[in-house]
């Protein structure tokens, strides 16, 4: 018997999503109907963007799962209609361009590649940055991307500290949890990579007392979520020279208003939300595998916990 999975996210990549879905569920040898349009009774799967045309859930009676196709759940996680599970998107494609996208802008700063790149008077002579191993690098959230951004940088030689809400433990990371534990990483941190969820704790960890921790002229990379900064406090720590430039891809307003005091400020790199984009080829792979686990009664794999809310 055929199931039917509804796809609910932009429609401008059905056609893809159509392809790669139907290719996926092949592969695990599931029957499915795939479509925009199932009557929300016949509906056994939800393929799910947060900002795509379903918001109400109530009429999906018969519906099994609704499978995100977002890492970040905050805009449908406290929705009281949703009472399916509902997971969020881990794959291989967001990870790798999400390290990808930090390592680059982390090489950037790490070798002060912005004043030559943007120069306007001659410069040959400048001393030499210090070499990775004299460098360290916090990142903040030690989750499924924060701990490959993490990795991939203490590849490279960084000396990488970690922060995050429950102690975690990974290998070649100095990995720290609490209050005290998030003091003694900015503490140190040169460069710090904000890579936590959105939820009710983590909105505005870095606020004005805690900028002021970090060492004179540390620079932020914010690929996670735009609510983890207050942006009143960043704006004044560029100001006042206590953080030395901001690389900011997530804001609280998305798009960044054009009169955003952001996009002007010569401290501040905007970027538009492009640190890790789904990809729908991996995408669907999760996505089958996990209509698969469900057809099968075994554990959804990424399931959200909606009191954490992640």
């Amino acid at each position: 018997m055929s199931i039917n999975v509804l796809y609910a996210g932009n429609p401008k990549l059905w056609p893809v999503y159509d392809f790669e879905l139907s290719k996926a569920l092949d592969e695990h040898g599931i029957s499915a109907h795939l479509s925009r349009d199932i009557t929300p009774e016949d509906v056994d799967y939800i393929v799910h963007a947060p900002n795509g045309p379903v918001q109400d859930f109530r009429s999906f009676t018969r519906t099994k799962a609704v499978l995100g196709l977002w890492a970040g759940v905050e805009k449908v996680v406290g929705n009281p209609t949703l009472t399916q599970p509902y997971t969020r998107m881990v794959d291989d494609g967001l990870t790798e361009g999400m390290t990808e996208w930090v390592t680059g802008h982390v090489l950037r700063h790490h070798l002060g590649m912005d004043q030559y790149i943007h120069r306007t008077d001659p410069i040959w002579y400048q001393p030499a940055p210090p070499l990775a191993r004299d460098r360290t690098i916090a990142v903040l959230g030690l989750g499924a991307l924060g701990a490959a951004v993490a990795q991939s940088l203490r590849a490279l030689n960084f000396n990488v500290c970690g922060w995050s809400r429950n102690q975690k433990d990974i290998a070649g990371i100095d990995c720290h949890s609490g209050d005290d534990g998030l003091r003694d990483v900015l503490s140190r941190a040169e460069i710090v990579v904000l890579l936590l969820p959105r939820t009710s704790a983590t909105k505005n960890i870095l606020n004005a007392e805690r900028l002021g921790w970090l060492p004179t002229g540390a620079v932020i990379i914010n690929p996670g979520r735009g609510p983890l900064i207050d942006d009143q406090a960043l704006l004044a720590a560029l100001d006042s020279g206590q953080v030395g430039h901001a690389t900011l891809d997530v804001f609280r307003v998305e798009p960044l208003p054009d009169d955003d005091p952001y996009w002007a400020h010569p401290k501040v790199t905007v970027t538009p939300h492009i640190a890790a984009d789904t990809r729908p080829t991996s995408a669907a792979r999760v996505i089958a595998e996990n209509i698969r686990r469900g057809e099968a009664g075994e554990p959804l794999l990424h399931v959200v916990d909606r009191g954490a809310g992640y």
